[in-house]
């Protein structure tokens, strides 16, 4: 297996710093099917902001994986898709895409546990008072 760690040329952590975090992926996800206009990004990515949307998409266009294009009419258009470098990542996705159902499992291994602390909580502090 590739060394993911520090000692590599590239980590682990510095590829999900470029795709991971609460917003990236789902907008290089839908821009995978095609270029899209802001607004039709907001309404796909819900319920991210303006503000973050607009941040999100200048750091991956920083980052070479988007590209916008500023159309001057009346009234202006600006269409953001994918780079070569972005559509490389559309396989990823898909395969993430695929492993959705799991989402079921997990559900129900976050509920186990909560229960289980609530459990562990409750022990603890009839413990407490004896």
């Amino acid at each position: 297996m590739d060394q993911l760690g520090p000692g590599s040329d590239c980590s682990f952590v510095e590829v999900m710093n470029v795709v991971g975090g609460k917003w990236r992926g789902t907008i290089i996800y839908c821009l995978g099917m095609g270029p899209r206009r802001f607004n039709e990004l907001r309404r796909e990515v819900t319920p991210i902001t303006q503000k973050m949307l607009t941040q999100e998409l200048r750091a991956l266009e920083r980052d070479g994986l988007v590209s916008r294009v500023h159309h001057a009419e009346i009234p202006p258009r600006v269409v953001y898709s994918l780079t070569e470098l972005g559509l490389s990542l559309v396989s990823v996705f898909s395969l993430i895409k695929e492993w959705m159902p799991n989402m079921d499992a997990v559900a129900e291994a976050r509920v186990g546990y909560d229960e289980r602390q609530e459990s562990d909580t409750r022990g603890e502090s009839s413990d407490e008072s004896t």
